[in-house]
């Protein structure tokens, strides 16, 4: 056991010193840092792990593979690690320590606040939200009643008091409302309007969205409405009620026959390199759905909407791309559209990009460059 302490804690390490290298340790947050020394993640990673092992999620005992384990728990800054996986698909992890680190910098929290966490998983993110807010500061709601149970045990071992509620993380947690701050660790496609309303005006609510980038909002004085802007990327898991899987490329692609082929005259590269891009078209485009893969000849891209409409960019060599589109939609099209929105408009970086919430919820909309002149796209 002493060994295997000792391989976890220089991995521990050696992911501090890959952030302190990248610069991704905040200086307005200095007190992020030692929270995450104080508080590691490997405290709070259950026995078993899970892998990808290309075809399907495979269990990574810490008794039997004690080195596997330590090295799905530190696989480096930017790596999740997967705590659970149901019906094949991954339902909980220990979130990567970049990304957890990015947004506890945006959530601005100080001693004394009353925090709300949506989302407790394994109770990592409590912990440290505790550690800076103090005792008894912090209510983590958890859907799942087998993961709040071992939140508890864990967090009571790392001598942190967090009321860990079971509940509909959507639903906040009226009975400790209202709170300063509000986290949510799972992705949102809206705002659900109860977060709003249990935050106190001027307070801040920090969350994934959209399972690209994540979001600070501020609550107005009259708790009316919530804007702010967009704070980096956060690829989370999304709410557990959007986990169904959904239809992939080759089933929407049996739905219907090609309709049109053409030449894809930019060049789709920055589908792959440019992450201010691939942002820009999901506020533009939430339906479309693309995976992307190099050979050869270049990059390819398979884009389908969930229903009946597919393309396929495919590289032919020569710096050429084909457009073949199917179904009611033409997808490839409506991508060229949005991509040039986003070249007229200067080619906005993601931080330029900001959200409003209104009207109870009823009206949520992205925005860019300034939340009233700029323009908008509807969350629907």
């Amino acid at each position: 056991m002493v060994a295997i302490t000792s391989d976890v804690d220089s991995l521990h390490r050696s992911v501090a010193a890959a952030m302190d290298q990248r610069g991704d340790w905040p200086q307005r947050s200095a007190w992020i840092r030692g929270a995450v020394d104080e508080l590691p993640r490997h405290r709070f990673a259950p026995e078993r792990l899970w892998r990808w092992d290309g075809h399907a999620y495979v269990p990574v005992d810490q008794g039997s593979d004690p080195a596997g384990w330590a090295s799905e728990v530190y696989a480096g800054p930017d790596a999740a690690t997967v705590t659970q996986v149901t019906d094949g698909l991954p339902t909980s992890s220990l979130s990567c320590q970049a990304v957890v680190v990015d947004m506890l910098d945006s959530l601005l929290l100080h001693p004394g606040h009353r925090v709300l966490e949506l989302g407790t998983g394994n109770g990592w993110n409590a912990a440290l939200l505790n550690w800076r807010a103090g005792p008894a500061h912090v209510v983590s709601v958890e859907a799942d009643p087998v993961l709040a149970a071992t939140a508890r045990r864990a967090l009571s071992a790392a001598g942190a008091t967090v009321d860990v509620q079971v509940g509909d993380g959507n639903q906040g947690w009226a009975p400790a409302a209202p709170y300063d701050r509000v986290l949510a660790t799972y992705a949102v496609e809206r705002i659900p309007w109860a977060w709003v309303e249990q935050t106190k005006p001027g307070g801040r609510i920090v969350t994934p969205w959209g399972r690209l980038g994540h979001v600070a909002l501020t609550v107005a004085g009259d708790t009316r409405s919530a804007t702010g802007w967009v704070q980096g990327l956060a690829q989370f898991m999304p709410d557990r009620r959007t986990l169904s899987a959904e239809p992939d490329f080759t089933q929407i692609r049996a739905r219907s026959e090609p309709h049109s082929e053409r030449p894809f005259l930019s060049d789709p590269a920055p589908l792959h390199d440019d992450v201010h891009l691939r942002f820009a078209l999901r506020v533009a485009a939430p339906y479309l759905r693309m995976s992307l893969a190099r050979d050869a000849d270049g990059l390819n891209a398979w884009i389908h909407d969930t229903d009946r409409s597919w393309a396929v960019l495919s590289a032919i060599g020569d710096g050429r791309t084909v457009a073949t589109q199917g179904g009611p939609r033409s997808l490839a099209d409506e991508l060229e559209a949005a991509w040039d929105t986003w070249l007229e408009m200067g080619s906005p970086s993601l931080y330029d990009f900001g959200m409003t919430v209104t009207d109870s919820g009823a009206t949520q909309y992205m925005w860019v460059n300034d939340a009233d002149s700029g323009p908008r796209w509807p969350i629907t």
